[in-house]
């Protein structure tokens, strides 16, 4: 999975794997979660946003079923 960093005051860096639909992202707060049966169009929606943030909390969180992955920071 490629990962995308960005320049975001909510999010360090995003990827997506088609083949399973999981969106992974790694928070600023060091908290990294997957986001599961995430359609094609809202990652590629994602990629093209201006705000990042913006679009992750109108369209993501809370939209889809989710795990934390990790939290590399306390």
């Amino acid at each position: 999975m490629k990962l995308h960093t960005v320049e975001s005051s909510m999010i360090q860096a995003f990827g997506y794997d088609a083949e399973t639909k999981t969106l992974l992202v790694i928070f600023n707060s060091g908290k990294t979660y997957r986001y599961f049966k995430v359609p094609p169009k809202i990652y590629k929606q994602l990629l093209a946003a201006d705000s990042k943030g913006s679009y992750m909390r109108d369209f993501v969180i809370d939209q889809y079923p989710y795990e934390l992955a990790k939290k590399t920071r306390p």
